[in-house]
């Protein structure tokens, strides 16, 4: 059987429900809540064993869709595989605050990164982060830049911005 349909179908038994899998680019579709979870799963399962976070990549599909999409490129050394996590949220929660979603930085130590670089650009808070601010971008910094809606401001601290 395919290394990655296995790691599907050990998801998809930890869960105990089928998930949306796309072949071609070796990625699943999870619901928010079940991110860590699986993620622990892939790290700590010898089978799949996945010691890397590769990347994460928060993706602003604009405000007429609705949502942010946020990829997780996960990586086995020992077993040469790339697996992708994929999960969406609301651009703003009900109360019209930024999407969040759990931390893994306590799995993947490169998710400090990743996550405070998500936050910085895209807007997306990371519960349980051990240090999220921002990584780019000044703290005072009005706005997350990679939004489709972001307007760039025409001074910072009296410095022209915009050229």
């Amino acid at each position: 059987m395919n290394a990655v349909l296995h790691i599907k179908e050990l998801i998809e038994q930890s869960l105990g429900k089928s998930l949306n899998f796309e072949e071609a680019n070796s990625r699943v579709t999870l619901e928010v809540d079940d991110l860590v979870p699986v993620c622990d799963l892939l790290w700590r399962n010898p089978v799949s064993y996945f010691d890397s976070l590769s990347c994460l990549t928060a993706l602003d599909n604009g405000p007429d869709k609705g949502d942010i999409e946020l990829i997780y490129t996960l990586y086995s050394i020992p077993n040469h595989l790339t697996f992708h996590l994929r999960i969406v949220v609301p651009r703003l929660s009900a109360d019209g605050s930024l999407p969040e979603v759990s931390t893994v930085s306590h799995i993947w130590k490169t998710a400090d990164w990743h996550e405070r670089e998500a936050f910085d650009l895209v807007g997306v808070k990371f519960t349980g982060h051990p240090d999220l601010r921002r990584i780019l971008l000044p703290e005072d910094w009005k706005g997350h830049p990679l939004r489709k809606d972001y307007e760039e401001p025409d001074t910072y601290h009296g410095i022209q911005v915009k050229y």
